[in-house]
């Protein structure tokens, strides 16, 4: 019997076994990095696999980029156009396809899966499928009941079902959760129905399920000022104060809503009854993967890491050395020389974080929430902040006059505006310069996990 049991190192198995290990879909760019150095299994050359492939953590690599939901939908140039930009490393290639993908959602860290998305004057966060608040509870924004005005620090969420939270957006009064059920929880005010409830006349304090989505699983939601856009294939949106984006499997990046201030892309400040194509990106071939959506200005990413803005240049918030308004979307070359895997758009600012984790700000810098303490003028390019660096910033999001970030290793920082309570440092003080968001309940929970083991 115990023979039939006898334990065995993983690189005595098959390496067709071990490949398909690999590939199953759960590791990293970086677990394939670890395992490539510490053996020789991973590490070396073996005959199962094409020679252009250094390793059998790089071939699996390969693998797993290969059926990448954003990399199937590239073309030929544009894979090979990202394969050269990342030195012809294959796991270099999956770590930016990753970074993308979880940077706009739930992101991996070394103490959970996260997502902070920061409203107007307040926070929400994604931790372990428990959802958090804090700031001004204007019309029941924050979720914790009609009692609540404002909480000083984050507070947990209580919702109506067991499933767990996976994707959270904020807007000025409302707010919006998806469910891993694909159900939705909506909260705020739905004085003009954008929480998708009947009930017009009085807010809704606490999450409740949108019941005319309960057959429609839902994979991504959007709150814009006064409307939700719900997505409910592959994709990705993205809803400003009046507009939205759709970003589509092949890359193509349509717009409708409000064309005020060149926010669509088109040219002109029309309105878009209907989604229209950004006819700049698809005459150039250039296949976007993600897009932000600001108050008066736009900047979206593409399948090689290169970044474009348009709208308009108020302090610098599009990043070209000057505030003249772009109608149509403009490479930021400044940034050419780094892979940018999420852009971040609001209030007169821009965000870039690169791979490897640094955080790059332009813009308009009131309130602190460019995270430049000591810079009295406004930031008329992308600027790395100094403050960050080290760190290792995985996921951005900046709301009015405040910004949060969340690390690798899952410490929270903010910087900006904090005179509602919207940092959740349990003060009331401005902070210019990024400080350590501590979350009391996270930290206790922690403590009580260490005693046990």
């Amino acid at each position: 019997m115990g023979d039939r049991y006898r334990l065995v190192s993983i690189e005595d198995l098959p390496s067709h076994l071990i490949l398909e290990i690999l590939t199953s879909g759960r590791l990293s760019a970086a677990d394939l990095v670890c395992l490539e150095l510490t053996s020789r299994m991973f590490g070396g050359s073996h005959a199962m696999y094409p020679h252009k492939f250094r390793s059998l953590a790089d071939f699996a690599a390969f693998q797993l980029c290969s059926s990448h939901v954003i990399f199937v939908g590239m073309s030929l140039n544009a894979q090979k156009e990202l394969f050269d930009r990342c030195n012809g490393n294959w796991k270099r290639v999956l770590r930016f396809l990753q970074s993308v993908v979880q940077s706009s959602a739930m992101v991996e860290t070394s103490a959970g899966n996260m997502q902070v998305t920061t409203g107007r004057y307040h926070t929400l966060l994604i931790s372990n499928s428990s959802v958090y608040s804090c700031g001004s509870s204007l019309c029941g924004v924050l979720g914790h009941g009609p009692g609540t005005t404002q909480c000083v620090e984050f507070t947990r969420l209580s919702f109506a079902s067991s499933a767990p939270v996976v994707q959270v957006s904020a807007s000025q009064n409302h707010a919006a959760f998806v469910l891993q059920s694909g159900e939705v929880f909506t909260c705020g005010d739905n004085s003009s129905f954008c929480c998708g409830h009947k009930d017009t006349s009085r807010p809704i304090f606490r999450p409740r399920l949108v019941e005319a989505l309960k057959e429609v699983p839902c994979k991504q939601v959007a709150a814009g000022l006064n409307f939700t856009v719900f997505l409910t294939k592959q994709g990705h949106i993205a809803a400003g104060p009046s507009y939205v984006f759709a970003v589509v499997n092949n890359g193509a990046l349509y717009s409708f809503g409000s064309g005020s201030n060149f926010c669509l892309g088109h040219g002109e400040q029309h309105n878009e009854f209907q989604p229209r194509i950004v006819q700049t990106f698809r005459r150039k071939g250039i296949h976007v993967v993600r897009v932000s959506a600001g108050d008066e200005h736009a900047v979206a990413l593409d399948s090689s890491g290169y970044v474009y803005t348009w709208g308009k240049g108020y302090c610098g918030a599009l990043g070209h050395g000057d505030e003249i308004d772009k109608t149509l979307p403009e490479l930021l070359s400044s940034l050419k020389s780094q892979a940018a895997i999420q852009v971040c758009a609001r209030k007169r600012k821009t965000f870039v974080l690169v791979d490897g984790g640094s955080v790059y700000g332009c813009g308009w810098k009131g309130f602190g929430s460019l995270g430049f303490g000591g810079i009295s003028d406004n930031v008329m390019r992308p600027r790395i902040l100094d403050s960050l660096r080290g760190l290792c910033v995985s996921q951005i999001s900046t709301g009015l006059y405040h910004t949060v970030v969340v690390t690798h290793k899952g410490r929270l920082f903010g910087f900006g505006d904090n005179e509602r309570a919207q940092l959740g440092h349990g003060t009331l003080r401005e902070c210019p310069e990024p400080t350590e968001i501590f979350i009391q309940e996270i930290e206790d929970e922690a403590g009580l996990l260490s005693e046990g083991m």
